[in-house]
């Protein structure tokens, strides 16, 4: 066998979330299930990926190693999308992990999107991959008031109470919020994120674009230290994780 690196694509709506449950179906399992075709049947439970996205979150490049077997990358690519039918999953590109590299623990850079439809009339065809906001949001204050978070914090206002990370100490690398029509996305990227920490902020900036929360209050909330002084956890299908990055750059085809 070899160790593959697979960029994938899915729509977590029908999902558990990544990893494997007792009770429901995730994303992890899929991909196992669909490997272990391509291993003559054997049960999988190795599947390792960036980033462990929730219930209803979708990815449009998430990286996972595998072990499978030596052939060509087309071949593998093929095969594994054959096998996951007819679940939304796809595998985009792959290709032979170099040595010493691991899906999560090499990852220097991870990023996410956050979606807000926003508008009065409900979603239609985007049902389940954006959050519906009716009133008229200012995304221009909520682009400033999200750059108070960037640089390296204690962001215990925006951990969920079941985050399993040893320090609630992350740095924030990168965080926009604009507009495109009828949507307002936020783009973010760090090394590594706490359980809901984009949810809940983008929870927090909602407050700000519609007029509730002065700019200056995300500063407040971060320096508070305390969950319950930040926004709700949007909801997640409005949440994508966008891409990974490595150094150097994985070969993929």
């Amino acid at each position: 066998m070899t160790l593959w690196a697979l960029e994938i694509e899915y729509d977590g709506t029908p999902f558990m979330g990544w990893q494997r449950q007792k009770h429901g179906l995730a994303i992890q399992q899929v991909i196992e299930e669909a490997a272990s075709r391509l291993r003559g049947g054997a049960e999988i439970t190795e599947a390792i990926s960036a980033g462990r996205t929730d219930a209803g979150v979708h990815a449009l490049a998430m990286m996972v190693q595998i072990e499978l077997p030596d052939f060509t990358p087309y071949r593998i690519r093929e095969a594994m999308n054959f096998h996951l039918k007819p679940h939304p999953i796809a595998v985009l590109r792959c290709g032979v992990a170099p040595a010493g590299w691991n899906a999560r623990f090499s990852a220097k850079s991870r990023s996410y999107r956050y979606v807000i439809l926003n508008r009065p009339q409900p979603p239609t065809l985007e049902v389940n991959r954006v959050w519906h906001v009716k009133t008229r949001l200012d995304e221009q204050a909520m682009h400033r008031a999200a750059q108070h978070l960037l640089g390296h914090h204690d962001f215990s206002s925006f951990r969920a109470s079941a985050c399993q990370a040893k320090s609630p100490m992350r740095t924030l690398d990168y965080v926009s919020v604009h507009r495109e029509g009828e949507k307002v996305i936020m783009e973010t990227s760090a090394r590594s994120f706490l359980h809901h920490q984009v949810r809940n902020m983008i929870g927090s900036l909602k407050m700000v674009g519609e007029g509730h929360w002065p700019e200056s209050r995300m500063a407040e909330i971060l320096a508070a230290q305390s969950r319950p002084k930040a926004g709700q956890t949007a909801p997640a299908e409005g949440l994508y994780f966008t891409g990974v990055e490595y150094d150097p750059p994985l070969e993929l085809a």
